[in-house]
């Protein structure tokens, strides 16, 4: 049964697990999908997490996974969920054509868009996609604490920032009486992500983030909560290296996945319920988000809650060097 855990800063008590509607009303729909949120909820889980521009890759996509979730709502009952989904994503092919994808008018169409598909009164936590660097974490604060006074919006969570401006931004906040944002959300799993030339010279804040280095021990110093997507590499972890190759296969990725499979054969477990469980283990609040949409596998991310782990093993999975299996 998964725990709650209070995120701080809010009135928001979450499951220790999230759940992720990147396929929700395109990959699954209908029964199907009520079957998948009811299994969720049945071990515990009350977390949702959508965004905008879910679903606008597949033909009549726009919006489908936000409509799903409110369908959803409708017939079920909000009750505990918490929801939150994300707004301000640049353009991308399929997508709306926006330059100032975080100006006030712009976050305002999306939050605009997200009530209406929700099909609720207020947002629960809403994400910020993506930074834009031209714009100073302050006056973005500004926009979206215009948006909390207009009652739309409750708390803030960044998605894909880098820590430097999320402590900007919370500075700004505290320094003002206003909102700042309670939680991140960059891509992060015990696999190491292949960065592409692109993303590591971007500036402009559109490219994807991956917890590493200064941004990971910033997390470790002020246990601001993260609530990373990709928590399984694509699937990479959970399938002995044999999807998603491209992002995420390299040496040291190879080398954690060998570690897993054998602490995983210890526990009695699987190598992606361990490397999950690694993420539940951190010395900061983790809330990983998953996504699987066959049932079984479901079943299987939501058991890593169960798997336990010790310091040395959380140490040694990432790291390597003693502290393994017997």
């Amino acid at each position: 049964m998964l725990k709650r855990i209070h995120l701080p800063a809010t009135d928001l008590e979450v499951s220790g697990i999230c759940y992720g509607g990147g396929g929700f009303g395109t990959a699954c729909r209908g029964e199907d999908l009520d079957r998948r949120i009811n299994l969720f909820r049945e071990a515990g889980g009350n977390f949702l997490d959508t965004a905008h521009c879910y679903g606008v890759w597949a033909p009549g996509g726009d919006g489908a996974s936000e409509r799903a979730i409110g369908s959803y709502l409708r017939r079920f009952g909000k009750k505990d969920l918490v929801v939150g989904t994300k707004g301000g994503h640049p353009s991308t092919p399929g997508y709306r054509k926006t330059d100032a994808w975080l100006s006030p008018g712009r976050l305002g169409a999306d939050i605009d868009d997200s009530l209406a598909r929700l099909d609720v009164d207020a947002i629960d936590l809403y994400w910020l996609h993506r930074d834009d660097t031209r714009l100073t974490p302050g006056g973005i604060i500004e926009t979206l604490n215009a948006e909390v006074r207009r009652g739309r919006i409750r708390f803030l969570g960044a998605s894909n920032w880098r820590t430097a401006r999320i402590a900007a931004a919370n500075a700004y906040a505290a320094a003002h009486g206003l909102r700042g944002f309670v939680a991140s959300q960059p891509q992060w799993s015990l696999a190491c992500r292949n960065v592409s030339p692109d993303e590591a010279a971007d500036t402009t804040g559109k490219a994807m983030v991956f917890l590493a280095g200064d941004d990971l021990r910033w997390h470790e110093q002020t246990k601001l909560p993260v609530i990373p997507y990709s928590s399984n590499a694509g699937g990479y972890l959970a399938t002995g290296g044999q999807r998603a190759k491209a992002g995420f296969d390299n040496p040291t990725s190879r080398a954690r996945l060998e570690r897993c499979g054998r602490l995983a054969a210890e526990l009695g477990a699987t190598a992606g319920q361990v490397a999950l469980a690694w993420l539940l283990h951190q010395s900061f609040p983790v809330i990983p988000i998953i996504g699987a949409l066959d049932p079984e596998h479901l079943r299987q991310d939501l058991g890593a809650a169960d798997v336990p782990l010790t310091a040395e093993q959380v140490r040694w999975l990432a790291q390597g060097d003693g502290g393994g299996p017997a």
